[in-house]
Order: structure tokens, then sequence, then C-alpha cells
């Protein structure tokens, strides 16, 4: 038997493959479905299943594409509906694959078709489950991303407390648990940056599994701090139940090196979005005027999707050499298909075909500091919620680049804004945004939030009401 966990940093997306016998299983498959083939055809294997936890919200899931490739079937829990052929497991219901079967236990409350699936071993011994949103480590799924008129997010809520108690926790403490996701996922609170764990551990330290816990004090405590779901991930789910363009034809469509009269005719004449996926420290020394800046070498898939409201916004990417194949892949895991190229050459090519470029200006937080009235100054914070409570510089005003398109009505053309963010990369991407709507006295303060507190100036503690 082989199980091997696939994990994806940017994402924060845990898919798995597992092997048996011969017969291989894929859970929760990214949207590039080669290396699943490849993996399989080493160990001259099939792809007999491709199991999916739930509708995925937060990326495109590979398994159409995979499915067509292998004539693998299709498997969601109970009561999904699709566009396209899949079995419809029963609850209990059980898949044998070479010398082990798997179990699927229906588990809503993340959503209503949520399964997590139990891996039984050769010798007929629960072995490990794969958990998708239900089960995280530390957390549990959100239960705010399949609402109906008629469903609320309490009641997902409390069908996700009985999922807990009569399907996970009566199972051994020696049972591995494989989730989704991990830190860094916007499907739950307050995920573990470990992506493997076991029963027994989460029953230990897991809030959400305490055993004396009562449902109303679960509901409670599930909803408590959750911030408003991402507006892409209801796309995203959508192109799960309905498919989507198969990847292969994404990467030949958008991985195109286009001149720099190409290029700038596209953007001008296509409504062409410019993004620079460079780090930062090169956009800010020079980019394309009006370009939006989401580096690759961050969590780039997930602010793509949070910021760029248009899934099938036309996209023209600035990319570092050899990259460019790797930002269209990246892109089309959240759904963002209709990348027209990137720019041949580069920023040097642009230069030298005599255009235009523009720069942001960037201080450190010990120049910052020399400033005698900062009291005076107008500064923005872009980190999350939590983080701007926890501490930040005082007469900061928040300024969460996740709402950022909700909230430039708080902001003036007038003034100029220092920015920071926690080490200097959603800074550079707020600073872009903000650049490319007609804001242009901005200074970025490198290295953000973890620079500043090494300085003197003064910051404000998140003081817990409690206390008083």
């Amino acid at each position: 038997m082989i199980i091997e966990q696939i994990y994806t940093n940017c994402l924060a997306q845990g898919a798995y493959y597992i092997e048996s016998n011969g017969e291989v299983a894929i859970i929760d498959p990214l949207r590039e479905t080669q290396s699943y083939i490849d993996k399989a055809n080493k160990n001259k294997a099939k792809i007999k299943y491709i199991f999916e936890t739930h509708f995925h919200a937060d990326f495109v899931s590979g398994h159409v594409d995979l499915a067509k490739k292998t004539g693998a079937t299709i498997v969601y829990g109970p009561g999904a509906e699709t566009s396209y052929d899949i079995h419809s497991a029963k609850d209990n219901e059980v898949f044998q694959l070479g010398n082990i079967s798997i179990k699927a236990l229906h588990t809503p409350g993340h959503t209503l078709e949520s399964t997590t699936y139990l891996l039984i071993d050769e010798n007929g011994k629960n072995h490990a489950i794969f958990s998708g949103d239900t089960l995280f480590l530390g957390d549990v799924g959100r239960p705010d991303l399949a609402i109906k008129s008629d469903l609320t997010k309490e009641d997902l809520a409390s069908m996700l407390f009985d999922s807990l108690r009569n399907k996970i926790m009566p199972l051994a403490d020696d049972v591995i648990v494989y989730p989704a996701h991990g830190a860094g996922s916007a499907c739950g609170k307050n995920l573990s940056k470990e992506t493997v764990g076991t029963i027994g551990d989460q029953k230990r330290t897991n809030y959400a599994l305490r055993a004396d816990m009562t449902r109303a004090e679960f509901v409670e405590e599930v909803l408590d701090g959750i911030a408003p779901p991402p507006q892409y991930f209801a796309k995203n789910a959508m192109l799960n139940k309905t498919g989507y363009d198969t990847f292969e034809s994404v990467l030949e469509t958008g991985n195109i090196a286009l001149s720099p009269e190409d290029f700038e005719a596209l953007a001008n004449h296509e409504e062409a979005l410019v993004l620079d996926v460079r780090p930062q420290s090169e956009f800010i020394k020079s980019h394309i005027p009006n370009s939006i800046f989401i580096g690759l070498n961050g969590q780039f898939a997930p602010w793509v999707g949070a910021l760029i409201t248009d899934i099938k916004q036309p996209i023209l990417l600035v990319t570092p050499e050899g990259k460019s194949a790797e930002a269209v892949t990246r892109l089309s895991r959240v759904g963002y298909d209709h990348t027209l190229g990137y720019l041949k050459g580069g920023i040097d090519g642009w230069l030298k075909a005599g255009k235009e470029v523009d720069t942001l200006e960037s201080i450190s937080a010990e120049e910052f500091a020399k400033h005698t009235n900062i009291s005076e100054l107008n500064i923005l914070d872009v980190r999350k919620d939590g983080e701007y409570k926890s501490m930040h510089l005082d007469n900061a005003q928040h300024f969460a680049l996740d709402f950022i398109n909700e909230k430039m009505n708080e902001v003036s053309r007038d003034n100029t804004y220092y920015i920071y963010c926690a080490g200097g990369y959603r800074s550079v991407i707020a600073a872009s945004i903000l650049k490319s709507r007609g804001f242009h006295n901005l200074i970025d303060i490198a290295g953000g939030f973890g620079a500043i507190k090494k300085t003197d100036l003064p910051t404000t503690d998140f003081v817990c009401p409690s206390t008083l």
C-alpha cells in the first residue's frame, strides 16, 4: 500500500495518491493532472477512482480532466449534482482498491455533500481518514459556503457537530488524519502548520472535538471570527460542479510570448489586466504603468482570487524569465483561464522598446521612524483583521488588503499614504492596486510590521475586553 500526500503550499492544499496492488485512487487532485498519471504509469498501476471530498471553493480540482484521460470514476458524496458523469456514493458505501478498501462516510456541515473517506488496510483495520474540509488539524471547515435560502450557516454548523461526533470521533485514536488543507487556507480559522495527524491528537487539541462540548457551544465557537469568504470561492465551486476547459488548452493559449508592441496593443484593446508576478523588489524598481503586482513568491493564487473580481478577466503577464508556464498554471488552479500571453524579454525588453515605466517609492522602517510627526501621517495597515487587532502602529488606519476593492472610499487621492503589511509582500500589492486607481502619493514601508517592531515607534496592543 502506498499513500502519498501531494501538498501545494500556495493553496495550502493536500491532494492524495493511494495505490494498492496495481490500482490507484486520487483524492482531491489539482488542476494539472499529468503528474498523477506519470506516477501511476511508473508503478505500472491504473487510476481507478477519483474521490472528491466536496465541491471545492478555494481551487479548481483536476477531477474532470483526470477522468477523461484515464477512464477513472469520479466519486462524490451523497446528494452531489454535477454536469458530468459521477458516482454519487451512499453513506458507508465501500470501494475496493487492490487489497484495501475505502469507505465513504457522509459528513455534511462544511457543505452538504462533504464526505470523509476511511481507508481500511489489507488486514481490515481502519488505517486513515481523508477528511477534506470536515476536519482539519486544529480546526474544522467553515460552515458558511453552501447556504441555500432555507439553510443557514447555523444549520450547517449543527450538521457538522453531528458529523464529527457520529462519524469521526468514534474512530480509534491511532487512525491517521489526512486533511485537505493546512495553515494559510481560508477554509478554516486556525489551521495547524502540520499536514498529518491522528484522531487521538485532534481529540486532545482541537477545540471543536471537546467531548463535553454542547451543540450550542460548538455552533457559537465555529462561527465566531469567520471572515467573509473570498469572492472567487462561489465561482470555483461552480466550475467544480459544471466542468471547465482542459488544463492543456489553457496552458497552450496562455503561455505565449508577446513582443512589447503586441503586449501593449492587447493591453489597450482587449481591456486586459497587466499582472506583474515578479518579486516585489523588482516591481518597486520598475514596472509597467497601471500594472498590478501579485508575486509568485507569495500566496499568489489565493490573492489573485481575492482581488481580481472577474474570473473571466483577460490577463497579460510580466514574469521572471522562465516562469510564464508556472504563472499560467497557478492562475488556472483558481479558475483564471483567460491569460493572453506574457511579455517577451520582461521589463528589459519593454525598456529596450522605448516604453514607459513607473516606480514605487519604498523606504526602510528605520528611515520611516526618523519622522518627527508620525502621529500626523496617513498610515495604512493592510494586514488581516486578526493581525491588526493583535498589534499595530499607533495612528495606523486598518485597510485590509482582502477587502481593498470595497474600501476605496475610505482613502483620498489628495493624501500621501505610508503602507505596511507583515513583511512587505501585501503592502506592494495594495500600493499597486491604489496606483492603478489614481492614487500616486504612496510610500511602501519595506519589511513591514516585522521591521517596524524593531524600531522605537509606538504600537497599540490588543487588550481582551474580558480583562478590563
